[in-house]
């Protein structure tokens, strides 16, 4: 056996030094990162992988809808966009409420619109425990009963009650008008709610608000959650990041960032620095952060925020999970349910809660 494997590992360590070689005697670009010449990849057609679930399959082959969408131009537009949009989203929203048997109450907490979403069968260790979430929307979209999709399947993945802010949002609303709201409603939750029994979640800008809201608690010594569901946020809103630019037009959810993400980023921050931490938590000081559980997918344009959100959170010392998942775009982790890969999802975030949420 020696014999007949020595000749493959001589081999092996012939092309490693001639690739070292070839490596040394490159010439060295001194310049700095952003002056690097860039790589240029020909055109190529991307299949659908045979490695996932046939349900994940038909969601990856699906159309890029949101490169179907132009960006409106004024206020008029942006309202009629974001109307359009929440009536379907909360059309589909309804379904899904009785799809899984969930209840959803509207409360006002704080001045604030949210919602109470229970499980038909919630269990009993959990009792005490409850979710504060925020909804997706690329800044601007699923108010209303459109926001409660997300927090409905993870009622019901989790077995755990849910309250999801009805935060508000541009056009009328701009940056810190979401923040305002949800750290209001935080406030009155923790009055008679122990927060390390509360997990915080948020998905997409979402993720980011909840990102934002824990950096503001922290500002105003106000208590934390005990425990953080990211799903792939969108930690940073500048076109910073390797996905941004090698998922462009692979992730069917998103497509690009030039568009409708692009426009609704800069009518959310106006004219401040995008790169301000409560904006782009990315950007802030992330010690002290609850145990936080991450998930993005393959083809997620915001993988790179996903990624570098979880390496800087493991270099400030927290407990925080990374999980990817294969061929997903951005958010499938969820809309693809009821896929096998969004039921592993859940799983991960329910086990996660279990570990960190006291009872």
């Amino acid at each position: 056996m020696m014999q007949r494997t020595m000749p493959f590992i001589s081999a092996l360590l012939i092309v490693n030094a001639g690739l070292s070689v070839a490596f040394a005697d490159a010439p060295q670009n001194a310049a700095a990162p952003g002056l690097q010449k860039p790589r240029e990849v020909p055109a190529r057609t991307v299949p659908v992988p045979t490695t996932v679930s046939p349900r994940l399959q038909g969601v990856i082959a699906a159309p890029t809808m949101t490169e179907l969408l132009a960006v409106p131009k004024d206020a008029a537009g942006w309202h009629a966009l974001v109307a359009t949009s929440d009536l379907r989203a909360a059309q589909g929203a309804r379904a899904l409420w009785r799809q899984l048997g969930v209840s959803v109450t509207p409360a006002n907490i704080a001045g604030v619109n949210c919602y109470k979403i229970v499980p038909a069968q919630a269990a009993p260790e959990n009792r005490n425990r409850l979710v504060v979430h925020l909804h997706s929307g690329v800044y601007i979209l699923n108010g209303g009963e459109a926001a409660t999709g997300e927090g409905a399947l993870i009622a019901f993945s989790t077995k755990t009650s849910v309250l999801s802010v009805d935060y508000r949002m541009p056009p009328d609303h701009p940056f810190p008008a979401d923040v305002d709201d949800v750290v209001a409603v935080w406030s009155a939750v923790v009055k008679d709610h122990d927060p390390a029994k509360i997990a915080l979640f948020g998905s997409s800008t979402g993720g980011r608000l909840a990102m934002a809201t824990v950096l503001k608690l922290e500002a105003l010594h106000l208590p934390l959650p005990g425990a953080l569901f990211l799903g792939a946020p969108s930690a940073d809103l500048t076109k910073t990041g390797d996905t941004w630019f090698t998922n462009e037009h692979v992730d069917n959810a998103l497509g690009a960032y030039s568009g409708l993400f692009e426009g609704a980023a800069k009518l959310y921050a106006g004219n401040r620095d995008m790169e301000e931490p409560l904006l782009s938590p990315i950007y802030g000081d992330l010690h002290g952060f609850p145990p936080s559980i991450l998930i993005s997918g393959t083809r997620d344009l915001l993988l790179s925020d996903t990624v570098r959100t979880h390496r800087k959170l493991r270099q400030a010392g927290v407990d925080a999970e990374l999980h990817v998942f294969e061929g997903v775009s951005h958010g499938q982790y969820l809309t693809s349910f009821p896929s096998p890969e969004a039921a592993e999802a859940m799983s991960e975030v329910t086990h996660f809660f279990d570990r960190h949420l006291a009872r």
